[in-house]
C-alpha cells in the first residue's frame, strides 16, 4: 500500500521539472482564485477571459523581439493588457456602449492580432506553446518570475482587501471616504492582467483564466461568505493543480488541460451536490417545506 502511494503521489516529484511545475502551479493557485472570486462578485466573469486574450499581442511582440524570453514577453503582455483595458473603458465612457461589449470587441481583435504576429515570426509549435502553455517546461527563471508576481498579487490583495470589498459592494460609501472607485477598479484589473501574464507560461493565454475562474465559480456552491469563497477556491485550485500534474504524468496527458479539466470536474460535481444553489440544494428546499407542512 505504501509502495503504491509512493509510486503515485511522491515518486513523480523526484524529478526537477515536476517540482518546478508543482511550485509554479501552487503559486498561481494562491494568487488567481481570489481575483476570480472578486470577478464573480462584480458580475465580470467574462472580463477575465477577455483580458486573457488581450495580453496575447504584447506577448507576441515580446516573442518577436527576444524569442522565448519570459520577462520580455511578460512585460509586453502586461503593457498591452492594461492598454486594452484603458481603451475599452475609454470607448465605453465616450460612446455610452457597455464596457463588456467594448472589451469583447477589443479582445477579439487582440486575439487575431496576436495569432497573426506569432504566425509571422515563428512556427506552429511556437503558436501552440503561447496559446496552450507548457507547465512541465518551466525553468528556474520562469519559476522565479511566476512566484514573484504571485507573491506581489497576494500582498496587494491583502493590502487593498477592504477597499476592494467596499468598492465591489458599496462604491458610493467608498466615494464618501474620499477614495475614487475607479482607482481601485483600475488596480484590480491590473492585478488580473499581472496574474494572466504569469499564467501564460504554464497554461497558455487560452487557459490561464481557467485557474482563476473555475475554482471561484466552484466555491459559490459551497459558501456564501467572502472568506469561505476565497479559502475554498484556493484549496480547490491547489488540489486541481497537483492532481492534474499527477494525472498528466501517469497517463502521458497534456498537463495544462489536465489541470483545467480537473478543476472543471469539481465545478460540475459542485453544481450537482453543493450546499448552495446546486441541484441537490434546490431539491432539498422543495422537500423540506413539504415535510414541514405534514408535521403541522
Amino acid at each position: 500500500m505504501l509502495a503504491l502511494l509512493d509510486s503515485w503521489f511522491i515518486s513523480p516529484f523526484e524529478y526537477g521539472f515536476m517540482r518546478r511545475a508543482l511550485v509554479a502551479s501552487l503559486a498561481l493557485s494562491l494568487a488567481a482564485p481570489p481575483l476570480g472570486v472578486f470577478l464573480v462578485l462584480r458580475g465580470m466573469s467574462l472580463i477575465g477571459d477577455a483580458m486573457a486574450h488581450a495580453i496575447l499581442p504584447g506577448i507576441a511582440l515580446g516573442f518577436l523581439l527576444a524569442g522565448f524570453s519570459l520577462p520580455v514577453m511578460s512585460l509586453g503582455g502586461v503593457m498591452f493588457g492594461l492598454l486594452v483595458a484603458l481603451l475599452a473603458g475609454s470607448v465605453s465612457q465616450m460612446t455610452g456602449q457597455r464596457e463588456d461589449s467594448a472589451m469583447a470587441s477589443f479582445f477579439i481583435m487582440s486575439l487575431a492580432a496576436g495569432v497573426m504576429l506569432i504566425s509571422l515570426g515563428g512556427s506552429s509549435v511556437d503558436l501552440t506553446h503561447v496559446l496552450f502553455g507548457s507547465i512541465l517546461a518551466v525553468n528556474t527563471t520562469a519559476l522565479i518570475l511566476i512566484v514573484s508576481i504571485s507573491s506581489l498579487i497576494v500582498v496587494l490583495i491583502a493590502t487593498l482587501f477592504r477597499a476592494m470589498v467596499v468598492e465591489c459592494l458599496d462604491p458610493l460609501f467608498l466615494r464618501g471616504q474620499g477614495i475614487r472607485g475607479g482607482v481601485i477598479q483600475g488596480v484590480f484589473l491590473g492585478l488580473v492582467v499581472l496574474n494572466l501574464t504569469a499564467g501564460f507560461q504554464t497554461l497558455g493565454t487560452l487557459m490561464a483564466v481557467g485557474l482563476m475562474m473555475l475554482p471561484a465559480t466552484t466555491a459559490r456552491f459551497w459558501s456564501k461568505r467572502l472568506e469561505g469563497l476565497i479559502g475554498i477556491a484556493v484549496v480547490w485550485a491547489m488540489l486541481a493543480s497537483t492532481g492534474g500534474l499527477l494525472v498528466s504524468y501517469h497517463f502521458n496527458l497534456p498537463s495544462g488541460p489536465s489541470i483545467i479539466l480537473l478543476a472543471g470536474i469539481g465545478y460540475i460535481a459542485s453544481a450537482l451536490v453543493g450546499r448552495h444553489h446546486s441541484l441537490a440544494a434546490k431539491f432539498r428546499r422543495r422537500v423540506i417545506p413539504l415535510g414541514a407542512e405534514d408535521t403541522h
